[in-house]
């Protein structure tokens, strides 16, 4: 049957459904990492990004393809980690501007949908690389609307993207050198298709060819779970939140009577939720007539548990105890405030003794999303917000937080962390905005950074084989040494940054590493470069033996 035109609710599921692929998926999208460090996260970043856009439509009832696109963009934003995560938020906020004032999506109007989507991803990043996630959507977008006369049937249209994607996702290998020594295709690319796969399905009701069938092991919790949260409500329509259990329903109760007293619920309030078993039938809904939907209920059975609260009145209360934190906040604001992200109880130690106001848990292992940097960006409590994102991974993140606060906020590209703390020492209070932005990033710009880490599996990259297990010492981010004894490593890869301008050597060892033997590392090059000051600090961030900075 021909699939002419879709209303929220469908996009609603259509989305619900390749989050929850997506989820499924997450390691097998991680793998497809290019390096082989232990830290590939492009399809958890991913998974975690739409779900957070599943969480904010699944906030209310809502039925244009107009507001479910434009929470799950709002949703995306917020939960945002990482590069790829950014950049399927931006594609989100692409599809939301198409579909604004939209009751309903038709065959032409997907096709605007993935343009838009396109056209915002790539204007979000500073220099856009192909063979990534960008080509994927922006080949979609234009293939899709060189056919655009030719379908009207939404089901073969949306068909159509995934013939398309998946052959410039086998593509992508040959426009990035990288991903062709590794044998891989783009990981952000196949997030993206998985999405579109899972989201074809709810739309056709066709089966898809999952990479697994089962939820990965640590992966976060699927989609689509209810979560209460008034303080996340922008409007009150219906003021009481009402929720009761029918602990006793009625002998011969049928499932059409719950969809019923579902039904019922959703014309006299929003937010509903009936969840029912043999027995017992859990209700949640906010409602101006709770007495109604008590009355509604009691046809099941007997109800217990009974709880009402007034919205409206928890409303008036926390604004008004947000005004007075704000007055007082507004009293004490400071001109700056420094937001530093960093991984590891020594390196967070080290910022906060450079008095960094907020440390953000993330680097390597694990990125912040953006709400988490803008939350941060507040808390300072700062008229001006220096953001440290300290890795490459989290800059775009970083950047993107600006729109999530009202503080003039000021990124520096640190992409490591002993940049970012060569950043943290060049601030001086005294020094307005623009001058301490040129003189932090100078200060940064002057630090080369090598890192040693492990592969975890075997690989080739740019020429060299790499075997799982062997050392790897990179330069810069760039791999540089491989080897098997991690202080040789190190030494190697110190003696390519040391040249007779430096002065300095600092050593930050990881939580997998002994004192004894960062110390040994550190006395032995202090005895080969006489000539610079050749310091020891406990980092302790994880997978990371050594983060090594010469100055």
């Amino acid at each position: 049957m021909a699939i002419n035109r879709i209303d929220g609710m469908m996009l609603k599921e259509m989305l619900s459904s390749g989050a929850a692929l997506l989820v499924n998926n997450r390691e097998q999208v991680d793998a497809l990492n290019v390096f082989p460090v232990p830290d590939g996260d492009t399809g958890t970043n991913m998974s975690q990004t739409i779900t957070s856009a599943i969480k904010e439509i699944n906030a209310k009832p809502y039925t244009s393809v107009a507001d479910v696109s434009n929470a799950a963009a709002k949703g995306a934003l917020r939960g945002a980690r990482g590069n790829s995560g950014v950049i399927l938020s931006q594609i989100l906020r692409g599809f939301a501007k198409a579909l604004a004032g939209h009751e309903e999506l038709d065959a032409p109007l997907l096709c605007d949908m993935l343009r838009s989507g396109a056209n915002t991803a790539y204007k979000a990043v500073m220099k856009p690389k192909e063979g990534t996630i960008l080509t994927v959507i922006r080949v979609i977008a234009e293939e899709t609307e060189a056919v655009r006369d030719r379908y009207t049937d939404l089901g073969e249209l949306f068909k159509y993207v995934l013939t398309v994607g998946d052959a410039i996702l086998k593509r992508t290998p040959e426009m990035l050198p990288v991903l062709k020594q590794a044998g891989v295709v783009d990981s952000g690319g196949m997030g993206l298709m998985v999405v579109f796969r899972g989201m074809y399905a709810a739309m056709t009701g066709e089966p898809v060819d999952a990479i697994v069938t089962e939820p990965a092991p640590g992966a976060p919790g699927m989609p689509g779970e209810f979560v209460d949260d008034h303080e996340a409500l922008e409007e009150i329509k219906f003021g009481y939140c009402t929720e009761f259990i029918v602990s006793h329903p009625r002998e011969g109760l049928k499932d059409d009577e719950v969809v019923r007293l579902r039904r019922r619920l959703e014309r006299i309030g929003d937010c509903v939720l009936v969840i029912a078993d043999m027995n017992v039938v859990k209700v949640h809904v906010h409602t101006n007539e709770p007495g109604k939907a008590l009355q509604y209920a009691l046809e099941l059975g007997e109800l217990d548990s009974i709880k009402i609260d007034n919205m409206f009145e928890e409303r008036r209360e926390r604004e008004a105890k947000l005004a007075e934190e704000a007055a007082a906040k507004a009293a004490e604001q400071k001109d700056y405030g420094i937001v530093a992200v960093a991984l590891g109880d020594g390196l967070v130690e080290l910022f906060k003794d450079l008095n960094v106001d907020q440390v953000v848990d993330g680097g390597q292992t694990m990125n912040p999303s953006i709400q988490d940097l803008a939350q941060a960006c507040d808390a300072t409590n700062a008229r001006n917000v220096i953001i440290l994102p300290n890795n490459t991974n989290i800059i775009l993140a970083a950047q993107q937080a600006v729109e999530l606060t009202e503080r003039n906020v000021i990124v520096l590209p640190t992409k490591s962390v002993p940049m970012g703390i060569s950043a943290a020492l060049a601030f001086d209070p005294a020094l307005s905005p623009e001058e301490n932005e040129a003189a932090m990033k100078e200060a940064a710009e002057a630090v080369h950074t090598a890192s040693i880490t492990y592969a975890v599996r075997d690989t080739n990259y740019d020429g060299q084989e790499i075997h799982e297990h062997d050392i790897m010492g990179m330069l810069d981010n760039k791999l540089t040494v491989l080897g098997h004894d991690i202080a040789q490593v190190a030494r190697d890869i110190t003696e390519k940054m040391v040249s007779e301008d430096s002065s300095l050597v600092t050593i930050y060892y990881g939580q997998d590493v002994q004192e004894a033997d960062a110390r040994a590392l550190c006395d032995s090059l202090a005895e080969i470069y006489p000539d610079c000051d050749v310091e020891l600090q406990r980092g302790g961030q994880p997978l990371y033996y050594y983060l090594i900075a010469v100055e």
